[in-house]
């Protein structure tokens, strides 16, 4: 299925919710292109909850703006399925809730997860009790698909699976899907887009090819700068060996580094970990001045 290019699916502008006096989000402005997986990145309490929360429209944003374009399908990280219906009482609700309902999608997604249709959810594992809400989520066509910690319930083989069936339903549908984790592993082959959420403001976002392209890693002999011009996202040294991540200044050829630092392109984990690493330091720098100001 074609997307127009340019359509976009999910925005986000100058975006702001607290609670109470503590701000969980703060002036996120980012767009999500239509038929794209979006990873949704960041340690726990860094406002992943709380922004598909106000994206999916279960809760007000305090300042600026977001919204998704179409109709939207959100399952949160307690997988909404009631313990005393069956999985047939659940399609069955979700038939009468949803304007749109592909009765076919959802028995087919139940299916091959061999999901039984007539054991109570309360008897199904948390694996199973998130396939109905899987299944549910995918019956109601929507043109979004939010997930919150969608693999936490499910063993390694599962996982698996379960990410090849969104990714083939993104294919055969074209729907966006964003999914929150703060597993960067398990995202390897699955997304294409980013969203990194630090103490509730965005670090970066963008396309995932992009941002790695524009980074490189070098490891080589001891020194306190890197070999080729660039921002350093990351530093570690030990007695006799530096390990950098540049980000390289954008429009400019990749440099040639020669002599003896190794050159390797980063990993999404690398990125992240990194990412959050720097903005973790930076914030213990900022505590102890403050603590020195106040001293």
């Amino acid at each position: 299925m074609s997307t127009a290019v340019g359509a976009v699916a999910v925005r986000a502008r100058g975006l702001g919710k607290r609670y109470r006096a503590k701000w969980a989000l703060r002036e996120c402005t980012f767009e999500l292109p239509k038929g794209r997986v979006a990873a949704l990145v960041g340690a726990n309490g860094a406002g992943k909850t709380t922004l598909m929360s106000v994206l999916a429209g279960l809760l007000d944003a305090d300042e600026g703006s977001a919204g998704a374009v179409g109709r939207v399908a959100f399952v949160p990280q307690e997988k909404p399925v009631y313990r005393h219906f069956t999985a047939a009482d659940m399609l069955r609700l979700g038939a009468r809730l949803n304007v749109v309902w592909d009765e076919e999608r959802a028995r087919r997604w139940l299916a091959r997860f061999e999901v039984p249709l007539d054991r109570a959810c309360g008897k199904l594992s948390g694996g199973g009790q998130a396939q109905v809400a899987f299944a549910l989520a995918v019956g109601s066509r929507p043109d979004v698909l939010m997930l919150d910690e969608p693999l936490a319930n499910l063993d390694p083989l599962a996982r698996r699976e379960v990410t090849a069936e969104l990714l083939g339903e993104v294919a055969a549908t074209g729907m966006t899907v964003l999914l929150s984790t703060h597993v960067v592993s398990e995202l390897s082959g699955v997304a294409d887009h980013l969203l990194l959420l630090a103490h509730g403001r965005l670090l970066a976002g963008g396309d995932l090819d992009e941002l790695l392209a524009r980074h490189v890693g070098y490891t080589g002999p001891r020194s306190d700068v890197p070999p080729a011009l660039g921002e350093v996202v990351q530093a570690r040294h030990s007695a006799g060996q530096s390990t950098f991540l540049v980000e390289l200044p954008e429009g400019q050829p990749r440099p040639v580094v020669a002599g003896p630092w190794v050159e390797r392109p980063p990993t999404l984990e690398d990125y992240v970990l990194a990412q959050l690493e720097a903005t973790r330091e930076e914030a213990t720098r900022e505590e102890a001045t403050r603590k020195e100001a106040g001293a």
